[in-house]
């Protein structure tokens, strides 16, 4: 943006043609402040210039010389009138009402009484003569003194128009040769120019401003046919704007990305004009950026609508919202809509964009450039080194302490922790940006003038502390023997499996005991949480995928002649994902083979058909709360986590669980195999296969295969009877069936 050309100055301009439809006016950038102010400066020197002009004693003369004529034509045409009346006897007769005839004698006007003396053909000479005399008069009334008025109107408002000419064409002028350069502002030059001469006599009756201009409620001191028709509305301007705009919009409201009419309310009068449009966000980006966040503008009412009907046009049209819904009927303006040529930048998350992508089929035709940030970096030195100058400049930009080495290696080992991968940096601002904010806390309150590992540890530990109640709540239930967790000793068929939930921004893990049963059957290992539909289809795909494996491994030469169950022991809620397969797997075979399993290990990853452990998700707050659960037990001894060795990397254990794995009281150990899981599980082999395709029968796999071939064999010896007392049934039957037909012969 700062190496692209500044866009121009925006500004509505009043249309004489057409008032209600102001005109729009783009100028050269910087251009538009400085025609607004000099139009403003027009219109208060017009204000005195004006006036002053038409109270000179000239144009009094002048006009007072028109008057004169006027008044001079009327009373020479009435005494000429009154001239020829007087020659046949009758008089013209002045009144406050008006002028009239009437019959005189020697000059003196007859009234009712000596009009009836005269004889009766002298009555009728007069009656005729008043008659004709009448008509003449209502001509000259009529006719000849309204046109010599109209004469007198014209000739005083061309004398007007003479002395506004003069009197503002200077400063008109002055205005236009500081925009020669402009054609457009010339024109408008022009037509002010024009209005300003035909509406002198309007503008001098113009009110003055008042003194409570400005106050909520107050009139516009510029009402009417006045001065403010020749101001300008700058709506954009970009005087001081280097490059193209960069628009950032926090309240992406309808009125506040298009703009807006506002009204003046005067005693339950709206009234508006064009110095009252408002721009918005598009037009002040107009020719550059404007960056929206997706989730606040789709939470707006019409915004998003509007939004797009601005850039499939390619234009901006200033509308009220009440008018385009029908809510409203007042008399408002329409504005020239604006050609726009801006870049509109959504901001959001994944899941806004694939929403849009999907329901919205205009989205993908407007925003065709997709930019996919990667909330997580790759943790090598130079990322981390700048890892650290990132957080430096947080530190500083929010005017906190500075970072201690020790402090920006913990903030590091944080981040790696909140991205799940010890090879990997979260650059989620705002989490990493709190715990700097609560560190700094933590060192003002300590006299510190840097932020120490001490205050970063601190404030992390605080966060973990004030999430904690359902962790809490858990670890009180296992300490009290309310959750059945065993942690010491061996069981058959019994697993410490490990599970992580997520609340609000924090995860947290615990164990969950996993117990499977074996008994005759067709080869079924039933899935109790599918079977009650508590289990999501990933949890039953890894059970399924346990089957195979156990399918592949020992059903090869014969079925599988069990019904095995599984089930997470005391779970109530809804259970997803597979990264449970393991420990299902080790419980389901420690069952077959009536080998017991050790208590003080819980597993954790997921396996594939081929016995090969996958890594999971959550695995440090798997281990935390396994090892939190062994504290709450009171457990001694050793204890530990198995999980899948491609997890090892994931590793970034709180420092207590970490001294402990130190000191040897508590074990994390990495698996590739199931058989790997089973050693350390049963404490013997696991076992391969010999050369006759047998297990050693001290292993793990041995006993599992001579558990299931028992299994055949019961089952064999439980139908052996049953196919006997078929086979009795069936000879029976046979015998009837040939005594019948030998009967029929």
């Amino acid at each position: 943006a700062a190496t692209e050309p500044v866009p121009p100055d925006a500004c509505y301009l009043y249309n004489f043609d057409d008032p209600r439809r102001p005109r729009l006016l783009t100028l050269p950038a910087g251009r538009g402040a400085k025609l607004r102010d000099r139009m403003a400066q027009l219109s208060r020197e017009l204000r005195v210039a004006i006036p002053a002009a038409l109270e000179t004693e000239q144009f009094r003369n002048r006009k007072e010389a028109l008057e004169d004529d006027l008044k001079g034509r009327r009373e020479r045409a009435l005494k000429a009138f009154e001239r020829r009346a007087l020659t046949v006897g009758v008089g013209l007769i002045r009144t406050p009402l008006g002028v009239g005839l009437a019959p005189v004698h020697d000059g003196k006007t007859l009234d009712s009484a000596e009009i009836e003396a005269l004889p009766e053909a002298e009555r009728v000479r007069l009656r005729e003569a008043a008659s004709s005399l009448g008509g003449q008069l209502a001509e000259l009334l009529e006719r000849d003194v309204p046109r010599w008025e109209r004469e007198h109107r014209d000739a005083l408002r061309q004398l007007v128009r003479e002395t506004t000419r003069h009197a503002a064409g200077h400063l008109i002028d002055e205005v236009r040769a500081d925009f020669e350069d402009l054609p457009a502002v010339i024109d408008h030059l022009a037509r002010v120019a024009d209005d300003v001469v035909e509406n002198a006599l309007e503008l001098m009756s113009a009110p003055e401003p008042s003194p409570m201009a400005g106050l909520p409620g107050a009139p516009d001191s510029d009402l009417g046919p006045s001065f403010k028709r020749y101001r300008v509305n700058l709506i954009v301007d970009n005087s001081t704007t280097t490059g193209a705009p960069v628009v950032f919009e926090d309240n992406p409201t309808e009125p506040n990305l298009v703009g807006r009419i506002e009204h003046s309310a005067y005693f339950g009068t709206l009234t508006t004009d064009f110095t009252l449009i408002r721009s918005g966000a598009i037009h002040r980006s107009n020719g550059g950026y404007l960056v929206l966040d997706a989730r606040k503008l789709l939470s707006q009412p019409f915004a998003w609508d509007e939004l797009k009907r601005c850039l499939r046009n390619a234009r901006i049209r200033i509308e009220p919202l009440g008018e385009r819904l029908g809510l409203v009927s007042t008399v408002s303006l329409e504005p020239e809509p604006m050609p726009i040529a801006v870049k509109v930048v959504l901001t959001g998350d994944r899941l806004a964009y694939y929403l849009l992508s999907a329901l919205d089929p205009d989205f993908l035709e407007l925003f065709k450039v997709q930019a996919d940030f990667d909330d997580e970096v790759g943790r090598t030195r130079d990322e981390e080194q700048r890892f650290v100058r990132l957080f430096g400049t947080v530190a500083q930009r929010e005017g906190l302490r500075p970072l201690d080495r020790a402090a920006a290696a913990g903030l590091v080992e944080y981040a790696a922790r909140l991205a799940g991968d010890g090879e990997r940096l979260s650059i989620h601002m705002r989490s990493l940006t709190d715990v700097l904010r609560e560190a700094d806390f933590r060192a003002a309150a300590a006299g510190r003038d840097r932020l120490t590992r001490e205050d970063v540890d601190g404030a992390i530990g605080a966060r973990r502390h004030r999430a904690s109640r359902v962790r809490e709540r858990i670890l009180d239930e296992i300490g009290r023997g309310r959750i059945l967790l065993a942690v010491e000793g061996a069981a058959g068929g019994q697993v410490n499996g490990l599970t992580v939930g997520q609340l609000g921004e924090t995860s947290m893990g615990w164990p969950t005991r996993i117990t499977a049963r074996v008994g005759l059957g067709g080869g079924e290992i039933v899935d109790i949480e599918r079977k009650v539909e508590l289990g999501g289809p990933i949890h039953s795909k890894g059970v399924l995928i346990l089957e195979g494996f156990i399918n592949g491994r020992f059903g090869r030469e014969a079925p599988l002649a069990l019904e095995a169950t599984l089930v997470f022991e005391q779970s109530y809620g809804s259970v997803e994902g597979d990264s449970a397969s393991l420990a299902e797997t080790c419980a389901l075979l420690s069952a077959i083979a009536e080998v017991p399993v050790g208590q003080a290990w819980a597993v954790t990853g997921s396996i594939n058909q081929l016995g090969e452990v996958q890594p999971v998700g959550g695995v440090n707050e798997k281990i935390e709360g396994f090892f939190d659960a062994c504290l709450a037990r009171g457990a001694g001894g050793r204890h530990g986590v198995i999980l899948p060795a491609a997890n090892v990397a994931d590793l970034m254990l709180r420092e207590d669980v970490a001294a402990a794995v130190r000191a040897g009281s508590f074990a994390v150990v990495a698996v590739t195999t199931i058989d790997d899981a089973l050693e350390i599980l049963a404490g013997m082999p696991a076992g391969e296969r010999g050369a006759d395709g047998a297990y050693p029968a001290s292993s793990v796999n041995g006993r599992v295969a001579a558990g299931l071939q028992a299994l055949a064999e019961r089952a064999r010896s439980f139908a052996a009877p049953a196919m006997l007392a078929a086979g009795a049934t069936n000879g029976r039957r046979a015998a009837a069936r040939r005594r019948r037909t030998s009967a029929g012969r």
